[in-house]
Formats: structure tokens, sequence, C-alpha cells
């Protein structure tokens, strides 16, 4: 009986003292209230229009100086008109969009806040028509319309303040372990948001797509080729001995015969539209012909296992079976099965002090073990060992920096096998060796790949088109896979053909 009146009196003083936060916070939900643009309904949201326009505008241009602009203005433009042309069908017109080729090998594309909608030449290189083209900016501008970036900032913010007003109410949330628990619930919610907020952006597409006279159908076209990728990567993990990542772009979270996306897809192609029109893909591919295929000049070119950046004036040379993966501001290679990995970032140097000194100064290595000077053929440099953060805890690499003209390259290598940690220090040290300036001959391989439309003939194979092509791995499946025609499909006679040269 005295627990119980306890209790009760103690619910009633949380009630009391309580009672001005929960009025703020309903003050706070019922001010943040907007409709919707797309579905018309009054929905909770804590940023204005203004201010998600200003999102974007203050972070475009950040996201052109990490991945670049990729310079063809008649591309861009071309890109510009087509998506414009869906975004004046949209449930936002009012927005003033801006459509932007990035200069990035990355097969995706995604939207910031306000209309700022991008795609890579890397996800162009595989599109075979403009009604691709199409259904990945309608899929962004779907995006853009909806306010799914607010609409999870909301729930995001919401899931953070019930949170709160929970650990002020019952205290015993401020414990750690009940923390780790709940962030685990906030983070399931908000991925399931996502799957939503995918599907809304494809039903919205679909729709615009259809107004505009463009096939919905185009939706389906893309996620079979981006599908077909993802099975070539697997394909290619599983040869080269190395863990398949998964793709984690546009459309990833689609299943195979996504029935409630074909049931948008039919239902839009009711929409009535101005005019009806074709694919346009001769339109398409002649924009693109011509078109930077894998790595530009100024994020430096790989061959094979070798590296020549000319803008830079180095070259490098990776072993055999690792991966190489090319950053806006750095170099990354993988072991298989990613057993250790090896980063390589340049940094300016500004005063004539000796590599071991720089490594100390600027690095801030002040336990470097094994310390031991080096000399790669005139370059001057130094290496040692020291203790780095992993995925896997605290492990022990090999840090180099070697001194090329006015740049001093920084090499980072760890192994999170300690079985092979030895083996994979004499690929660290041997891969800082390798740095050099180019010959002549390594400049005149240091050039761009591009994509070159062309008209196949009766006999056209694309095992034939292989042999004569400078891809260097798997040149067959990925001209199939360029061309959707992945994993064994042909050209037919007069059809227009995509090859790399």
């Amino acid at each position: 009986m005295a627990t119980m009146t306890s209790a009760r009196i103690l619910l009633v003083s949380i009630k009391h003292r309580w009672l001005p936060v929960l009025a703020m916070l309903a003050v706070t939900l019922i001010s943040g209230c907007a409709v919707n643009p797309v579905s018309g309904q009054r929905e909770i949201v804590l940023m204005s229009e203004s201010q998600e326009i200003a999102i974007g505008r203050q972070n475009h241009p950040e996201i052109i100086a990490r991945f670049g602009l990729y310079d063809d203005p008649e591309l861009q433009q071309y890109v510009t008109d087509v998506g414009e042309r869906l975004a004046a069908k949209s449930h936002r017109a009012g927005l003033v969009y801006r459509f932007t080729v990035l200069d990035s090998t990355d097969v995706n594309a995604f939207a910031l806040p306000g209309g700022y909608i991008y795609i890579t030449r890397g996800l162009l290189a595989y599109l075979n028509s403009e009604a691709e083209m199409a259904a990945v900016l309608g899929h962004e501008i779907g995006h853009v319309t909806a306010r799914h970036s607010v609409r999870q900032q909301t729930a995001a913010t919401a899931a953070g303040f019930g949170y709160t007003i929970a650990s002020i109410l019952v205290p015993e949330l401020g414990y750690a372990q009940v923390q780790d628990i709940y962030g685990l619930l906030s983070n399931a919610l908000l991925s399931g948001y996502g799957r939503e907020h995918e599907l809304e952006a494809d039903r919205l597409g679909a729709d615009y797509l259809a107004r505009t006279g463009a096939d919905p159908e185009a939706m389906l076209s893309v996620i079979s080729v981006l599908k077909n990728q993802d099975d070539f990567f697997r394909q290619q993990a599983e040869a080269e001995g190395r863990e398949h990542q998964g793709y984690h772009g546009l459309f990833a979270t689609h299943p195979d015969n996504d029935t409630r996306l074909q049931q948008m897809i039919q239902q839009a192609t009711l929409t009535p539209a101005t005019e009806q029109i074709d694919d346009n893909r001769e339109t398409f591919l002649n924009q693109i012909d011509g078109m930077v295929f894998g790595d530009n000049v100024q994020q430096g070119i790989r061959r094979g296992q070798d590296f020549y950046h000319p803008d830079m004036d180095f070259g490098l040379h990776f072993p055999d079976t690792w991966v190489i993966k090319n950053r806006p501001d750095r170099l990354i290679a993988i072991a298989p099965q990613g057993s250790a990995q090896i980063q390589i970032q340049a940094d300016d140097i500004n005063r004539r002090i000796p590599p071991e000194e720089f490594m100390v100064k600027r690095l801030g290595l002040k336990r470097l073990q094994q310390g031991q000077p080096l000399d790669i053929k005139g370059l001057e440099g130094y290496t040692g060992l020291t203790e780095m953060n992993t995925a896997k805890g605290p492990r022990v690499g090999r840090v180099s920096v070697v001194y090329l003209k006015n740049r001093a390259f920084i090499f980072s290598g760890v192994a999170l096998n300690q079985s092979s940690a030895a083996q994979a220090d004499e690929v660290f040290l041997a891969t800082a060796m390798s740095l050099h300036q180019l010959t002549r001959e390594e400049r005149r391989l240091a050039k761009p790949l591009r994509i070159k439309v062309i008209k196949a003939k009766k006999n056209s194979r694309y095992s034939e088109m292989a042999k004569r092509s400078p891809i260097d791995s798997y040149a067959e499946l990925q001209l199939r896979l360029i061309n959707n025609q992945y994993p064994n499909g042909e050209p037919t006679a007069g059809s227009l053909v995509k090859i790399i040269q």
C-alpha cells in the first residue's frame, strides 16, 4: 500500500515537473507541420524549404571539389535538358533544379536537398538510352519532391528527441547498455524508412517519365543494368579470391523481380502524356561517344597493376592480385580477402627537412620502430614501423615517406591478418620503393580510355572486340556490361555498340 502511494506521488511529481518540457515539445512539433508536396498531407518536419535549399547550395561546391565536374559542356547541357523536362512535370516544378555530371568512375547518382542532382560519368557509361538516363534522373527528382532528406532528418531528430525525453523521465535509460540498444532500434527504424523512400522515389520517377511521354519501363531496365554489374563484380571477386563488398549505390535496395515496383510502373503507364517519345537510344549514344571511361588524367590512370599520374609526374607499381582503388585524395590497394591494405597520399613539402623529421613533425609519429633511411634511385625517403588503429584493433604497420620534387609521398600499410604480416610488410616496402618519375613510354600510356560508338557488322562478336580492346582485364564481359548484353549476349548486325579505345 505504502509503495503504491509513493509511486503515485513520484509520477505526479514527474508529470508536473516536466509538463513545461512536454508542452514545449508539442509546440515544436505542431509548428513543424508542413504539407508534403507529393501526398498533399500535413506532416511533421523540422526544416523549412528555405533551409532545405540552403543545405543544397552550401554543399554543392563541396561535392564538385570532391568528385570533380566532368569537362564536357555539351554533355552537361544534354543531361540538364532531360532533367529539366522531367522536373517541369514534377510535384515541385517551382524549384530551380541543377543537374551535374561528375567526373567520377563510381556508378551512382544522388541528390542534395533543394534540387541539386548528380549523375556520374561512371554510371552514364553503362546506360544505353536517354530513357534510362531519364529514369535515373526521375528517381533522384522523386527524392527531392518528396523531401526524403528532410523527412529522414526529422525522423533522426525525433528518435534522438524521444530518447532525451525518455531518459529524463526514466533515468535508468541513461546507462550505456540501454543507449546502445536504443541506438540500434533507431537505426533499424531509419533503415526501414530508406526502403520506403526508395520505392516512393521509383514511383515518382516512373510517373514523371510517363508525364513526359517516356516509357516508365526504363526504370526496370536501369535496375537490370546495375544488377548485372553487381553479378559481374561478384564473379570477379571470387576469381581473384577476395570478398565481394556488394553494391551500395543507386537502386541497391531493390530485390530482383520487385513486385511492388513493377506494380508502380504499371500504374505509371496509365498516366496521360502530352506526347509519346521513343527511348532516344541513338541520341544518347551520340552524346556519350568520346566520353572518358575509367580513370581520367586529373585523377591518375590505372593500367593493370601500374598507376601513372601525368599531372603530378609519378608512377607506382602494385603487387599482382591486389585491387587498386583510385580515390580523389588517395590511392588504396587491397590484398586478396582484405588481409592487408596500403594507402598512398601526397603532401606538399614546405620546409627543407629530412623525411624522418617530416614523419615526426608533420605526421606526428613519435614512436617509430626499426626506422631506416631509403634511397630510391636518388629519391630520399625514410621508413619504419608504428602502431595503427584498425577495425580489428591495434596493429603494427609500416609507414614510409618518399620525397619526389616538392611533394612527400606517404605510404601507410597494415596487415589485418597477423599470419601474413611479414609477407605484407615486404609488399608495403616494395610499393614505396616503386615510386618514380614517369618515363616517356609511361606518359604515352597515361591517357584515358574513351567510349566509341560503332555500328555492328554481320559477324561482330564481343570476343573479337575484346582482343582489340585496351581494357586490362575481363574485357569481353565488360563490353557486354556496357552494352547491357551481359553475360552472353551478342550484337545484332546494324545495331549501335559501345567499344573502348
